[in-house]
């Protein structure tokens, strides 16, 4: 089956463009990132924090199979309801480090829109370090559940 979230990677960029189209309008898929209710379902995360402001900040918590809790969190920059959202991430306690994320929303028509996210990795070796894990899996499955969440709130 194809994955409808697709990744770029240009060779020698510290950085990846994600793309995925929804159908569903503008504002409920911004709504999926903005309401802490909505995060912890397609995210499978405890929200601790989401301050969807600018200068706000987040903090997940997420507890593996074998019961162990992973913490993540960042600052939020920039914050425009319904277009755009830059951000900080970092999971804490990983060898990664942080990231810049530049998240847009378009509205293709009034059902559909489009995410693009930009993600910035302090060096194009940590960023083909990260597309060595089931990334791209992962972040499928994400956008699969935003898709089935968000939906039932149309």
């Amino acid at each position: 089956m194809e994955q409808k979230t697709k990744i770029h990677a240009e060779d020698g960029k510290q950085e990846l463009v994600i793309t995925r189209e929804f159908d569903l309008p503008v504002a409920l898929l911004f709504k999926a990132y903005e309401e802490s209710e909505i995060v912890e379902q397609w995210m499978g995360t405890k929200v601790l924090k989401l301050e969807s402001k600018k200068h706000g900040s987040y903090q997940f918590e997420t507890t593996d199979p074998k019961g162990n809790k992973h913490n993540f969190n960042g600052v939020i920059h920039e914050f425009i309801p319904n277009r755009k959202i830059t951000r900080t991430f970092e999971m804490e306690n990983a060898p990664f480090g942080p990231q810049l994320e530049f998240l847009e929303f378009e509205k293709i028509t009034e059902d559909t829109s489009k995410l693009i996210m930009q993600v910035v990795y302090k060096s194009v070796a940590l960023r083909d370090q990260i597309l060595k894990l089931p990334f791209a899996q992962g972040i499928n499955m994400a956008h699969n559940r935003i898709q089935e969440i968000v939906n039932k709130l149309k």
